[in-house]
This record gives structure tokens, sequence and C-alpha cells, in this order.
């Protein structure tokens, strides 16, 4: 048996984060901990909550094992816990299956304070055993905790230009130290307002890029941690760092500042904590005595604009130790950001993987463009050899237009263009440090001589994150779009869920991920991100209560609505239950009721919710040349969206009340969802068709969905779907951004897959499968993204996935978690709509690796399937009865960790245990 230890770690006021940890000792007891590379970027140092929840993991091949009992120790030095001296807590022994989210309640830790710890279990097959040690420490718990001042340039220089395509460059900061004695260890802690690079004598810290995460910066800046014992030695040492713009200075200074927020210029503050072998402490700090320089090779970084590198402005050396500075300027105090100071438990994006382009082609004299095969997120490095003061062009696009030139009108007012300038000494590596791109195509222009591919790399960048999901059909469209949905997901991960990487937008928009967020669980391991996001969105809400559609909000739309907004709400209830995160609901409980509220007091007209803002945003138009549809019969009423989607939200909301103990919120939430539930079958249903609204697929299916339909007429409502989708829409989808979200899903549990099924495969307009058909690489933003009009058809959006990746999973696969219980328990009932004979899928749990491999024909189903170690799953096989199921060749009741409990719709319903097993059965 193995058991992997890893933490739970939470924010100040009670945000879930999970976090692998590192082994400090390796085997013990005949356990082994993973030697795993922590998933933040950063060093597991520097948290900022005082009670960080602790998990563990426990790997075997047995069947049917489960934790009896835990027992948790916890030192302030790893000799202590070798000793089995737990000076911080022990826990004792705990007679629980509990092995995630364990709440530390040891002693209260100060800043800066180191905790070591191991977990010892034991299991009903009567085994005992004992991790390895893992460590966590605490960051600067209050802003007193930090020494020194922000310093920076509050100004621009005589070569940036301050307009509406603002040109700023980046600045250079260094200081040379003098650390007198024997260093026995060393912490960096820093804020580099927009982002930063970070070197201790020359050498870089860290392999995080564009750090730190984006947040508003007014409410929360996030700090960074690292250890950095061994870059640093006695007597003479050199900091250096150079600060970029980011959403800090944000990327169009001076364009539609009544839109767009700004925070000042470049600033930063650092602390390098120093203990010497003697037991004394150093902190050498952000002061005036830094010096700093704008006039470095970077002329200018913009997110939207591109990257400008001069190389012959480089400064050999100005990161090291002895460089002549005399011409620097003196850094300047600065004014702080003005939000709270937090310990960044998020990941820091990072350089994800690499693709060569598949070609380069010559378009005219002096200009190629190169394919890289693929619509990804991140930058291109160069290697370039030619003459001093050659400048080096590379700008981005998705298409390219039928002359071969880059299509940049779906750019909008973006330049999305680098600049190299070569220095003229040999072969040249570039690559830039402070933007990213979405594309596919590269227009190379001034390249001395001809460029090859070899010459370039594509370097794909986002948050730094697993990904915890593999799925494999034997249907070539629905494996090339969830490889296309795989691609979008990663690309818009950039601290945050941003709608686009592309063009002049690149927003985190909130109704994008109001079920996107659930189905990209499945593929990666996304709980922190999202956690972190739900900060955002506190953050953003104004006091009255009103939450933007923008968060953080880079963009001022407090505009109001219903659908974007929830999505506050439906977030933290993907979070409780894929990722068992009770403190999230904790944390935003109250200002999520507060949203309510607001919500209720301004827009409850006769108990039926008002207000709603974009309808089904981008259902497929009349017109494949138009971005949205102006026929009524294609749109849905806005009360109709408002109030289906405000019930679910209160009803969610009840389920939260009753978590933190609210009984008395919890019976309001009911009792307001129950009238709302009354209005809106009085106002919207036909009690002679049954139809809902105007009978589109979304009028119907939002309360088909969300139980809201009377029982007695279900079926009925059903029947309006059914003829919309197969009869006036020929088995294709009609649902925009709304509807989709449960579409996949409403249609299997009504018991019509199939027609799930020939939407998830057609491959002519509207679907998933024209996007393939048209050459995507990503999802679309629209279903006709290839012929509507450039304002708005991004080739990279992830917002009409609705809930197709969580059908994936959970219906054809059947890698369904049991109702919030982060899949300790798991109800495992495949769908095998016709015309599908094959799924390959896993799923990475907290508790362990779940895998659901089925292939079947005219005669046997087969099925393969994994059970972590602690969890249990209900599966259903289809078969004639029980007997007719057999497990690895015998019969499936009499095979251990197996037991059979009913037969229910032609299939057997088996419970088991931990382990693989292997299910056979004839059709």
């Amino acid at each position: 048996m193995q058991l992997k230890v890893y933490e739970s770690l939470t924010l100040k006021v009670g945000l879930c984060l999970m976090l692998m940890l590192t082994s400090l000792a390796g085997r013990a007891a005949g356990i082994q901990l993973q030697n795993l590379r922590c998933e933040m970027l950063t060093d597991p140092l520097g948290i900022d909550v005082l009670n960080p929840r602790l998990s563990w993991e426990i790997t075997s091949p047995a069947r049917g094992l489960k934790q009896s009992a835990y027992r948790i120790l916890v030192a302030s030095q790893a000799d202590k816990l070798e000793e089995g001296k737990a000076d911080l807590w022990d826990s004792g022994k705990k007679n629980s299956d509990e092995s995630q989210h364990v709440v530390y309640s040891g002693k209260q830790l100060k800043s800066k304070d180191k905790a070591y710890w191991k977990v010892i279990v034991w299991t009903n097959d009567g085994s005992t055993s004992s991790s390895g040690i893992s460590r966590w420490s605490m960051g600067l718990l209050n802003p007193v905790d930090w020494r020194g001042r922000w310093i920076g340039l509050d100004r621009a220089f005589k070569w940036d230009d301050e307009g509406q395509w603002s040109r700023l460059s980046a600045r250079y900061f260094r200081k040379e130290f003098d650390a007198k004695k024997t260093i026995k260890s060393a912490s960096v802690y820093i804020m580099g307002m927009g982002m930063y690079e970070l070197y201790i004598n020359g050498a870089a810290i860290g392999n995080q890029v564009l750090a730190p995460v984006p947040t508003d910066y007014t409410k929360g800046v996030k700090y960074n941690v690292f250890d950095v014992t061994d870059c640093l030695k006695s007597g003479l040492n050199t900091i250096g760092t150079v600060l970029g713009n980011g959403r800090f200075y944000t990327m169009r200074q001076s364009y539609k500042p009544y839109k767009i927020k700004t925070f000042g210029y470049p600033k930063m503050l650092l602390n390098l904590e120093l203990t010497y072998t003697d037991g004394t402490t150093e902190t050498i700090t952000t002061d005036d005595t830094w010096k700093v320089t704008a006039d470095g090779p970077i002329r200018s970084n913009n997110e939207y604009d591109g990257e400008e590198y001069d190389a012959t402005k480089e400064m050999p050396g100005w990161n090291r130790t002895g460089f002549d500075d005399t011409k620097w300027l003196k850094a300047e105090y600065v004014q702080e950001p003005g939000g709270m100071y937090e310990a960044q438990m998020t990941p820091n994006m990072r350089i994800m993987s690499t693709l060569k382009p598949v070609s380069i082609k010559y378009l005219k004299p002096g200009v190629y463009i190169m394919d890289m095969g693929q619509n990804m997120a991140g930058w291109i490095k160069m290697r370039v050899k030619g003459k001093r003061g050659t400048a080096v062009s590379l700008r981005f696009a998705e298409t390219l237009q039928k002359d071969g030139e880059l299509f940049l009108e779906n750019m909008r007012d973006a330049k999305v263009n680098d600049l190299y300038i070569l220095k003229g000494e040999g072969v040249e590596t570039w690559q830039p440090s402070f933007v990213y791109h979405g594309f596919r195509y590269v227009e190379i222009k001034g390249y001395p001589g001809t460029p090859k591919v070899e010459d370039f790399e594509g370097e794909v960048i986002y948050d730094e994150m697993k990904t915890v999901g593999s799925f494999e059909t034997s249907d070539r469209t629905i494996n090339q779009v969830y490889n296309n949905a795989y691609w979008g997901i990663l690309g818009n991960y950039k601290g945050m869920p941003v709608d686009c990487p592309q063009r002049n937008e690149r927003q985190p928009w909130l109704g994008d991920r109001k079920t996107g967020a659930y189905g990209e669980s499945f593929i990666f391991n996304n709980g922190r991100l999202y956690a972190k996001w739900l900060d955002d969105i506190q953050q953003a809400q104004k006091a009255d209560g009103s939450i933007p559609d923008v968060a953080p909000a880079f963009w001022r739309y407090y505009g109001d609505n219903t659908t974007w907004p929830g999505t506050y709400i439906a977030v933290a209830d993907m979070l409780l239950h894929q990722y068992g995160d009770v403190r999230s609901v904790e944390r935003h409980y109250e200002s999520m009721k507060k949203w309510i509220v607001y919500m209720s007091e301004r827009y409850m007209e006769k108990d039926l919710m008002t207000k709603d803002k974009y309808g089904d945003w981008c259902v497929p138009p009349e017109s494949k040349e138009m971005i949205h549809s102006r026929d009524p019969k294609r749109q849905t009423d806005g009360v109709l969206i408002a109030t289906a989607t405000f019930y679910d939200l209160l009803r969610k909301m009840e389920n939260f009340a009753s978590i933190v103990n609210q009984a008395e919120d919890a019976s309001r939430y009911k009792v307001l969802a129950e009238r709302l539930k009354v209005a809106f079958n009085d106002k919207f249903l036909d009690k002679t068709t049954f139809q809902y609204g105007n009978n589109t697929v979304t009028a119907n299916l939002l309360p088909l969905y969300y139980d809201m339909v009377p029982a007695d007429v279900k079926a009925k409502v059903f029947n309006n779907i059914e003829e919309k989708i197969l009869v006036e829409n020929k088995g294709h989808i009609s649902t925009g951004v709304i509807g989709t979200q449960m579409l996949m899903r409403g249609l299997t549990e009504n018991g019509r897959s199939d027609i799930a099924f020939k939407i998830a495969t057609n491959r002519d307009y509207p679907s998933w499968g024209y996007m393939v058909e048209n050459g995507a690489t990503t999802i679309w933003e629209l279903w006709n993204g290839n012929t509507a009009s450039p304002k708005m058809n991004s080739q990279n959006h992830v917002m009409l996935l609705g809930d197709l990746v969580v059908w994936y999973y959970e219906n054809l696969a059947g890698i369904k978690s049991a109702d919030r219980s982060a899949f300790k328990q798991m109800v495992m009932k495949p769908t095998l709509p016709e015309g599908l004979n094959y799924v390959k899928s896993s799923y990475y749990s907290a508790y362990g690796r779940v895998v659901s491999n089925w292939t079947r024909n005219a005669k046997s189903f087969n099925w393969d399937v994994e059970v972590p170690v602690n969890t249990t799953a209900v599966i259903s096989i289809p078969a004639k009865s029980g007997k007719d199921v057999k497990e690895s060749g015998k019969s499936a009741s009499g095979s251990k960790g197996v037991k059979f409990i009913k037969m229910e719709d032609g299939r057997a319903v088996f419970e088991i245990g931990s382990g693989q097993y292997k299910f056979t059965s004839n059709l």
C-alpha cells in the first residue's frame, strides 16, 4: 500500500486550495510519499491561513480497502518529527475514514513559522502505515510584518507613449548587499506589479511567467514566496527584478477611462529574509537605496499589442554583483496599490508545453507565414542570426485570408505584434517576458535569410495545474471536439478564466463559466483557480450587493443581471461537488446572500425575476453572416430565463445555508423558490400545448432541468423539446450560452441520449462538429464563427461548450460523483448511444484515479473499472439479470468487493469498493 500525502490549504478566511507537497523523508514504514513537485510554482512557503486543511491519498491494488482511523503529527522541525515529537499538534488516533480537508487544530502559527507533518493511517484490513514527512510554512500574516517601502518610478520616459496604444518600457531594479555571516536559510517575498521577473546573483528564481496572477489591485495584491537559500553566498550578493506592465498599467491607458480600470505605474515591495547559522536574522527590503532604469531592452510590453525588445540595449551583468549602475536612477518611494496583501495560493502561469511549427511558407519578399498547426495561447521562441539593428517582426492571427495574408479583423484594434531588434552577436534566442498571444499563424517579417521551422518554437502558457482527465471514444468527431475543448480551456486559463486570449478583450466574463467550470474540472485540476476567482468576484461586489459581469472588474460592467453574476453561486457549488470545498461556501456565503437579497429587492415583480441582460446569448442566427439572431422565434424571453435561473440559484443557496447552519435562511430560500415556481408556471406554461414561453428549446429545457415543471406534464414538455430539435431543427442545436449549459444532460436524463449523441456528432451547421469540419482546433465564440462579422468571431472561446464535457465524463464514460461527495461515493452508469462502440476514460479525483473503459458489440458489453482506495461506487451494467454479469471471468456477485443490489431499467446494479474490475455481460 502506498500513501501519498498532500495538503489542502486555505486562505486566512477559509478558502480551500489543494496543494501537493514534496517528500522530505522518502520511505517510512513501508509507505512512500510520492515525490512530486509542488503544483504551485512557488514553494509551499508563505501560506497565510492559520488552520490549513490536510489531506492524503492512499493507493493500493487491494479491493474494498478503506481507512478506519488516522493520526496526524505536526512539528516545528523535521528532526523532531522523525523522533516522534509532535510539538505543534498530535491529533491522536481518530476512528474515521476522513482523508480530505482535515483541519489543522494545533498551536497557533505565526508569520514565517514552519510546520512539518506526517500521517499514520489504519485500514479495514488491519494494516497500519505511515507517510513520509511533508511541510508548509507561514507567510507574512499581517501588513506590519512587511518591512521596507513600495518603490518604482511614477512616470513615463521620452521613448514611451501614453496614448490609446500605450507603450511603456519595463523597469529594471537592482540592489547589492553584503551577507556578513554564513547563511542557513533564505526566503524572498515579492509583490511585483504588474508582472515581475526575479533574479539573485544572475540566476532566475522560479520557472513562473507572467507572475503574479491578476487581481483588482485596489482590493487584493498577491505575493509570491521562494526559498532562495541555494542562490546566496556569504559576502556580496545582488537582487535584480524586472517589472512589466500586465493588468496593473492597463493595456490602453488613455482608452475609455470610464470603462477600463487603471492602477498606475509598475511598482514593487520585496523582503529577503536571511537566517544565519548563528541564529541571527536580517531582512533586505525595498527602499531608496535600490537603483532603477527604464532604458533597458524591453522597450514596450502591452498584452494587447505585443512586446518590443531591443537587444542593442541589453545590459550584460545588470543583475550580478559588480555591475556599474552609476548612470541608473535612484528608486523612488511610491504609493502602495491599496489592496490587502494576500499570499497567492493559486499556481502562477508557466510554459506548460511546446509546439513545433508544421510549416513556414513564403508570402512575398521579406514576409513569411508560419503555421503552428494548432490554435494556442503563449508566445514564440525564436532563434535568429543577423546584423546589429535588424528588426524582426512577429505578428499573430488565428486564421488566414484567401490570399494567405493574416486575417486580423477579429483582433479588433489589438496590434498583436512582437518586435525583436538584433544585437548582431552570433545566434540570438529570444522570447517575450510580459505578453502572451492567442494564435495559430505567425507573420514573420524582416527575418535575415530564410526562416526555417527549426528556428521557432511555440511555448504554450497557462496556469500550472495537472491534467487530471483523459477521454477517447470510437467517434472521431467527439474525439476532435474534446481535443479542441482541451486546447481552448487551457488557452484561457490566465490567472483567472478569461473569455479569449487573442483580441482586445481577454476578460473574465462570469457567464462563460457557469457550467463550463464544472466540465473543465474533469480535464484540469482547476479547484484552486476557481476558488481564487470566487475571491475576485467577492472583491468586485459593490457595497449594495451588486456583482459585475466581469471579475476582477477590469471593465466596469455593473449592469445587473441574473445569469452572469449567478455564476458566483454556481462555481461555489461546483467546488463543493467536485472537490468537497466546504470552506469556499463558508467564505462566500454572506456575499452570495447579499447578492440574492439585492436582486430580490430590486427586480422581483409578482414573484418573477425580471432582470435579464443577455438572453440566451449567441443562439445560431437565421443567417450565417449575423452575430445575433433577430428572429423572435429563436429568442427566449429574458424574464423566463432570469426566473428559472434564479430559482435554481435559490435551491443552491438553500443547501449552502444548511451547510453554514443558517436554518432560517434555508427556509426563506425554499419558500421564495416555491413562490417563483408557482408564478413561473402561471406566467409561462401554456396549459394546452404544454410549451413554455415561445417554445424554444431553452424555454422548455430550463424549467424541465431545474425541476420546475409539474410532474404530470413533464413528458409533454419534453415532447416539445424533441419535436423542436428533430423536426424543426433537423437534429441540430438551437441553443445559446444558457440553454447549452444543460442541453446534453437534459436530453440524456429524459431518455433521449440518441438525440444528444446526434447533436454531439453532427458535422454540418450548426454544431461543434461544424467547427471541426471547417478546420477549428479550439472552440469558436459563435456557431457560425467562420462567416459572422469579424466584430465578434473569436476562434478560441469556451462558452459554447455548455455541458458537453460534463456529458462526456458523467454520461458517456459514467464517471460521476454522488451528490456533493467529491467522489468519495460515485454513481457510474455509462450512457450507450447507438453508434458509439467504446469509451476509454479516466479522472484523477481527490481520492485517486477513477477509470471507466467500456466496449460493446451486438452480443456483449465489457467494462474495465478502477475505483480509488477509501471510496465506493454504485455501478450499472446493461444485462438481462444480475446472473448474466461476470467479473474477471466468474459470477460478479461472487467476486470480492462486489455486491449485487438490484435490477433497474435493464441494468444490473452493483456496489463495489476500491480496486480494479473487469465486468462482462451478455446483451
